[in-house]
């Protein structure tokens, strides 16, 4: 089975939780400078996880390019990648809300690992199939 559909779906989903976090944003009351402030940790979470999303997708799709052909356990293994990333919207807002208090903070460190780690599952599923992963195999190296 060729990548298309798992990259169209796995776009997608990225997609819908950049949206989410940006609709979580609250516009201000007032037309100065200053009603920006109330919102500033709640714009550097946004800011902060959209970055990291933003990378997970560049790697997702620099990734998929080198696969030849996807399994039934790199489809798992992206689905396990996915559901980690569909918590950032929610722990963003609930860190940003908060002011970064420990266990939202807490949380958000949790589902970023988690997601680290489901990339990595994901990597390691391609990389151990010859005849999918082989050039993402030499492309990865030992690392």
């Amino acid at each position: 089975m060729s990548t298309t559909r798992l990259e169209a779906f796995s776009d997608g989903v990225i997609a819908i939780l950049i949206t989410i976090m940006v609709l979580e944003l609250k516009i201000p009351h007032g037309t100065d400078v200053r009603a920006l402030l109330p919102q500033l940790p709640v714009l550097l979470t946004y800011l902060l996880s959209f970055v990291y999303v933003g990378i997970y997708w560049n790697n997702h799709h620099h990734m998929f390019h080198l696969v030849e052909a996807v399994s039934g356990g790199m489809l798992w293994a992206n689905l396990n990648l996915l559901f980690w990333l569909s918590l950032v919207p929610f722990a963003t807002g609930w860190m940003g809300e908060n002011h970064f208090a420990p266990w939202p903070t807490a949380l958000y460190g949790v589902v970023l690992l988690a997601a680290a780690v489901a990339y990595t599952l994901l990597q390691w599923t391609i990389v151990r199939l010859p005849h999918a992963g082989s050039r993402l195999a030499e492309a990865v190296g030992q690392d």
